[in-house]
């Protein structure tokens, strides 16, 4: 099964460069161009049988684009929802490292068992969206499916890293707002498995 990624078009947020999270916001203009764009694009190439997106507001306007384009109802999946930051949502990197100095000096959206109070740990992201990819892959057993999920920048970094790449840039690597990620879902490793850059716990 192919499975293609979209990230979610720009909202204000992330023009701003803001943690999101599981703040529910919606697209902005540019947003809604890029989408279009990415679905006018989608409309040409050989069909897809599903349409799966995340429940949050971003991700279901830029579905909601798609299907409309492509004819496809849309599939609500949690698993695909973005992580969630906790204390940081709202917040630039510079107000972050201006109200919470001792989180932001611990780098705490980067350790892996760990997150801002209220967030949600990378450990957990991982296993989530794996648990996701677990059940797409025992639903879809026939060769040459193509599957289209509209999702965000951390959920496609964790597809990335447990399909085909691995996890030693998953912190370099970045979906833009209205790109897309292309990967064979044929199987996934289990998260409990993933092999950390860093050695951390």
């Amino acid at each position: 099964m192919e499975l293609v990624v979209i990230r979610h078009g720009e909202t204000q947020a992330n023009a701003e460069n803001r943690y999101l999270g599981a703040l529910d916001i919606g697209l902005n203009d540019k947003g809604r161009e890029q989408v279009s764009e990415l679905a006018q694009g989608l409309a040409r190439e050989a069909p897809f049988t599903r349409l799966l997106s995340s429940h949050l507001l971003r991700a279901r306007q830029s579905a909601e684009q798609i299907s409309c384009t492509l004819a496809l109802p849309i599939q609500l999946i949690p698993a695909f929802r973005e992580r969630q930051v906790g204390l940081f949502e709202g917040l630039t990197q510079g107000e972050a490292r201006e109200r919470y100095p001792e989180l932001w000096a611990r780098n705490i959206t980067r350790r892996w068992a760990e997150a801002p109070p209220g967030g949600e740990s990378l450990d957990a992201v991982v296993a989530r969206v794996s648990q996701g990819l677990t059940d797409l892959v025992h639903e879809h057993e026939h060769e040459g499916e193509r599957v289209l999920l509209v999702a965000h920048g951390v959920v496609a970094k964790v597809i990335r890293a447990l399909t085909c790449a691995g996890f030693a840039d998953f912190f370099e690597w970045q979906l833009h707002n209205g790109g897309r990620l292309v990967v064979n879902l044929a199987s996934v490793p289990s998260p409990i498995r993933f092999s950390r850059p860093d050695g951390q716990d």
